[in-house]
This record gives C-alpha cells, sequence and structure tokens, in this order.
C-alpha cells in the first residue's frame, strides 16, 4: 500500500455490538469498482479474507476476472481487524472489543443503505473469511441477496477449523513480544512461525508430493517456504490478526437473537441461489461441512455443491497466480450470475 488513499471510510458511530459493548467511533473502510445502475440493481459486494486487505483480492475484478465491473457495481468492505477498517492497531489504547461477523454484516448492510441507497445485492461473493460473511449475509437479509457465492468457507467455524486455528495463535503468541495479553512491539518469530503452520495447513499433501510451487517459480522446498509463507503476515500488526482469528472462530450465522443458536433454522432462512465452492482439498473448510449445509439449504432459490478441483488446498480458492482455478471460478460465477 503506497501514495494516496485509494479507498473511502464510513463513519458508522457510536456502536453497540452483539456482546453489549459499545465500539466507539466505528468505521469501516471500503473501495467501489465500476457505476452503480440508475436503479441500483447490479451490486456484488466481495467481502474480505483473513488479514487482507481490499488491495490482495481486487485483482479478481476486472472486465475479463471473475467479477466484471464494466457492469457491476462491486464493494469490498473491509473487515475489522485488518488494518484500515477499525482494528487494534488503529484503535488507540485499551482491550479491543469482541466483534463477531454478525457485527459486521450490520455495518456493511448500513453502508449499502445509507450511504448508497442499496436494498438489492446482485451477487454476495467471497472466500475464507469473505465466504464465511457471504453466509452471514444470506441469512440475515434473505430478502436482499439473490445469489450468494460461498468460496472455500462455511456457515460456522468447525471444530476443526477452530483447532487450526488455536495452533495459528499459539505460534504466532509464544514470541516473547506477546506479553499481558498483546504485543507490544513486531514478533519477528512469531510470524514466521505462524507462517510456517499455515504453510501446511493452506495446501494439500499432493501440492508438496508434485512439487506445485515449483509452477511458481521457486526453486526448493526451503525457497517456497522462505520466501512465499516467512513474511506473509509480518505485513499485517500481530494484534490485528489475533483480533481477526477471533472472529473467524466464533463464526456461526445461528449465533444471534434471530436464529437462537439453531443452524438449520439459520440455513433455512435464505432463499438466495446458493453456490458452494469449497476446495476438493481444503484442510479446514472441508468439503463435507458443505455437504452437510446443502441438504438443510430448504428454501433456497438453488443450491449447488461445485468443489474446486484442485490441489492448492484452501489456495484454490484464491488462485492468484493460478490460472486452472481462475478459470473454474469464473465459469463458475458466470452460471451463478445467469440465474
Amino acid at each position: 500500500m503506497t501514495g494516496q488513499r485509494d479507498y473511502e471510510i464510513f463513519e458508522a458511530g457510536d456502536v453497540t455490538l452483539q456482546s453489549g459493548a459499545v465500539f466507539p467511533a466505528m468505521k469501516l473502510a471500503y473501495k467501489t469498482y465500476g457505476t452503480l445502475s440508475p436503479a441500483r440493481d447490479n451490486v456484488i459486494l466481495y467481502p474480505t479474507s483473513f488479514s487482507a486487505q481490499h488491495y490482495d483480492t481486487e485483482w479478481l475484478i476486472g472486465p475479463d476476472g471473475v467479477l466484471d465491473p464494466t457492469r457491476y457495481f462491486i464493494i469490498i468492505p473491509n473487515l475489522f481487524g485488518n488494518g484500515l477498517s477499525s482494528s487494534p492497531s488503529n484503535f488507540g489504547d485499551g482491550p479491543f472489543p469482541q466483534i463477531t461477523y454478525h457485527d459486521a454484516i450490520a455495518i456493511q448492510h448500513r453502508l449499502l443503505t445509507e450511504r448508497f441507497g442499496i436494498t438489492k445485492l446482485a451477487l454476495v461473493y467471497g472466500w475464507s473469511m469473505g465466504g464465511m460473511q457471504t453466509y452471514h449475509w444470506a441469512a440475515l437479509h434473505p430478502d436482499m441477496v439473490a445469489r450468494a457465492a460461498v468460496v472455500c468457507g462455511s456457515a460456522r467455524c468447525a471444530p476443526y477449523n477452530f483447532v487450526f486455528l488455536e495452533s495459528v495463535k499459539a505460534a504466532l503468541t509464544g514470541d516473547p513480544a506477546f506479553r499481558d495479553g498483546r504485543f507490544v512491539e513486531k514478533p519477528v518469530a512469531g510470524y514466521r512461525a505462524m507462517g510456517r503452520v499455515y504453510a501446511g495447513w493452506a495446501m494439500s499433501h499432493g501440492f508438496y508430493r508434485d512439487e506445485l510451487w515449483r509452477e511458481a517459480g521457486f526453486t526448493s522446498l526451503e525457497d517456497y517456504l522462505v520466501r512465499n509463507w516467512d513474511a506473509t503476515f509480518a505485513r499485517r500488526d500481530a494484534n490485528d490478526l489475533l483480533a481477526q482469528a477471533g472472529i473467524w472462530q466464533r463464526g456461526d450465522i445461528s449465533r444471534c437473537a434471530s436464529f437462537g443458536g439453531d443452524l438449520d433454522r439459520a440455513l433455512a432462512a435464505i432463499k438466495a441461489h446458493m453456490l458452494l465452492m469449497p476446495g476438493a482439498t481444503d484442510r479446514y473448510f472441508d468439503v463435507r461441512d458443505n455437504e452437510d449445509e446443502l441438504g438443510r439449504l430448504v428454501n433456497a432459490r438453488s443450491a449447488v455443491l461445485h468443489p474446486i478441483p484442485s490441489l492448492h488446498g484452501h489456495r484454490a480458492g484464491n488462485p492468484v497466480n493460478n490460472p486452472r482455478d481462475q478459470a473454474f471460478l469464473k465459469a463458475e460465477v458466470a452460471e451463478l450470475l445467469s440465474k
């Protein structure tokens, strides 16, 4: 991120969170692409994933991309805790309030309605934590969301997924820079440890077996780990990373007053055309979770499960330098938008 700011800020004011705590002067950073139609009916919402800012995910937006800004008005809302929207790194002194996806969707909804007058979404599209937000949108605003593409995401954080995140947090907080519940300086060793843990979970057995890292120009396994993973998370504030990991672990579309923890009831509220695209070899957003959810989407206009046939694990859903998986995503989203 360099130069002049290329995004906008929605000032939400003092917000009462799902926990009951009041978040003072909450801010949502967002960026738009394309032009809003006079009928305001060409909107795609594209929420961000873990540690990502819109700079990291906008690569798939383009006339020949997965999301076309010449036809659609695309909005990327930056998830709280990513360093642009309200986050520990820009919150000031004191503990950062506990935020949920429900809190995030509530502010995103305010952005759409208050700033743009948008009441219909042609599509909500999200990968990973963005996919979990997509699921929340479809359940919480069923009359607003026409289509939803959940890419390597789920309706709630599975126990196995939760344990994966515990390993990530343990690797990061094992650094001596973590004191009294927060990082007081950059955890250099912690960032590297977190990256090494992530490298094993994010990619598949087959990815390493077949040395697919060579396709991206890496000369050895160690070269791949050093250049692709050791510094991946060092670009983000460590307290921000912990905040987002907590949002992820608490993720559950049913954990709110509307559904009372009843996942069947929450999934039955969804009316959108649903496209579930897990990675066939994703280790923490497992295909079986989406298979289980599919049968409960009883009121969706349509619901299909199309796993991404890839050895790239979780990263199959964000295939920046992977033309084969990009083509799969593009074709699936085009089909969804034709409904």
